[in-house]
C-alpha cells in the first residue's frame, strides 16, 4: 500500500487599506478606528517582515562552514547516502516524498555523481549538518514509500548503520515529508525515535494502534491544504489524550521577489531570476501582491523559463524551480524555512 496526494488548489491574497473619512466623527471614534487600521497594518507588516526573514538563507548560505562530501552505498538492493560529521552529537533518517529519492538530499560531487541536491532537501540537510547531526537518507523501492516489508528493511538499515559507526549513543531522529512522512509516522511504532518530524502529512494513525511510548511528534505543513489540515488537528487531539507529546508549525504562502529563485536554487543566475519575475508579472501568475495565484504544479511557467533560459528545458534546474514555487504557493511541499522550529523540537526531546 502506498500513500500520496499531490492537489493544487486556486488562491489570490491581497491586502488593501481601506479608505475611511474621519471629518465630522467623535474624538473617540477616530481613536478607535485609526487603532484598527493601525492593527491591521501591523499585522500585514509583521507578515511580510516574517516572510522576509524567513527567505533569509540562501542556497549557499552554509557553504563555508558545511560541504557535502556524503557516502552512498547499496544495502540490500536499497540505496543508502549518509555523511557523518566530526563530534556527531545526533542521528537523522530523513525520509523523502513521492517521486523523490536520497540522491535529493545532496548536491553532485565526486563522491555523488547521481545527486542532484534539490533546494529544499538539500538545506534541510546542510542546516541538520551544520547543528551536527549524522544524516542518513535512503531511497524508497518504488514512487512512493509502502508499508510492510520495506518498513523492516528499512529499520534493519538504520539498527546496522547506527552500529556500523557507533552511534547507538546518539539521540535517534526522523523527518519525512509527504509519503515519507506518512512512512516514518508508521516506523516510529517499531523504533525507539526520540523524537520525529512529519512534514505536510497528517500520518497513518487512524490505521495502527499508539501507545503512550510513541515519540514527541511535530507536524510542519500548509494550512492552505485544509483537508490535510483538519486531519492533522484530529491527530494531535487523538495522539494527546493517550499522552503523546505534540504540536505544529504552520507555513504559509508567501510573495515572491526578482531575486527570490536565484536566492534559493543553485543552479539559477540572478539575471534569469529577474528576467523570471518580470515575465510572471507579464503574464499574470502572480497577483498585485506577487503572490502566486495557482500552485506551480498547475502553473506553464515552464514555456516561460523557456523563453528566457532555452537551454533549461533539459536541464534539472527546472526541477529546482518547481519545487521552489510549490513552497512560494504554500500548498504541500518539502520546506527548509522551519528548520530552526524542527532543530529546537529535536534538541528539546534528545535521550542521552
Amino acid at each position: 500500500m502506498t500513500l500520496e496526494n499531490w492537489k493544487g488548489r486556486r488562491h489570490a491574497a491581497s491586502f488593501r487599506m481601506p479608505r475611511v473619512c474621519l471629518a465630522g466623527y467623535p474624538l473617540i471614534l477616530v481613536v478607535a478606528l485609526l487603532g484598527t487600521l493601525a492593527l491591521f497594518s501591523f499585522k500585514h507588516k509583521a507578515r511580510s517582515v516574517y516572510h522576509s526573514d524567513t527567505q533569509r538563507l540562501k542556497w549557499n548560505s552554509f557553504w563555508s562552514s558545511v560541504q557535502f562530501h556524503p557516502t552512498v552505498e547499496i544495502i540490500n538492493k536499497t540505496e543508502i547516502i549518509w555523511q557523518i560529521p566530526d563530534s556527531a552529537r545526533a542521528v537523522l533518517f530523513l525520509a523523502h516524498g513521492c517521486n523523490g529519492r536520497a540522491a535529493n538530499f545532496w548536491d553532485r560531487s565526486p563522491s555523488c555523481q547521481n545527486c542532484v541536491g534539490l533546494p529544499e532537501e538539500r538545506l534541510i540537510a546542510l542546516q541538520a549538518l551544520h547543528q551536527k547531526y549524522a544524516i542518513l537518507t535512503i531511497s524508497s523501492s518504488g514512487r512512493c514509500w509502502s508499508f510492510g516489508k520495506e518498513e523492516r528493511r528499512v529499520q534493519n538499515i538504520i539498527q546496522w548503520w547506527v552500529a556500523e559507526n557507533k552511534l547507538q549513543e546518539l539521540p535517534l531522529l526522523a523527518l519525512g515529508a509527504s509519503s515519507g512522512g506518512y512512512f516514518v509516522s508508521s516506523l516510529a511504532k517499531d523504533m525507539k525515535f526520540s523524537s520525529i518530524v512529519l512534514m505536510i502529512s497528517e500520518g497513518v494513525f487512524d490505521s495502527m494502534s499508539v501507545l503512550k511510548e510513541y515519540p514527541p511528534t511535530l507536524f510542519v505543513h500548509m494550512p492552505k491544504d485544509r483537508v490535510r489540515n483538519l486531519r492533522i488537528k484530529l491527530n494531535m487531539e487523538s495522539l494527546r489524550k493517550v499522552g503523546v507529546v505534540v504540536d505544529e508549525v504552520e507555513c504559509e504562502d508567501f510573495p515572491l521577489t526578482p531575486k527570490f529563485l536565484s536566492d534559493r536554487v543553485p543552479c539559477l543566475d540572478e539575471t534569469v531570476s529577474v528576467k523570471l519575475f518580470g515575465i510572471f508579472r507579464e503574464r499574470g501568475f502572480i497577483d498585485e501582491n506577487n503572490y502566486l495565484k495557482r500552485d506551480g504544479r498547475a502553473m506553464k511557467w515552464k514555456e516561460a523559463l523557456k523563453d528566457v533560459e532555452p537551454s533549461v528545458e533539459d536541464h534539472e534546474c527546472a526541477d529546482h524551480v518547481q519545487e521552489e514555487l510549490n513552497l512560494a504557493y504554500g500548498y504541500h511541499e518539502m520546506t527548509s524555512l522551519k528548520m530552526e522550529n524542527i532543530i529546537h523540537w529535536f534538541e528539546s526531546y534528545f535521550r542521552r
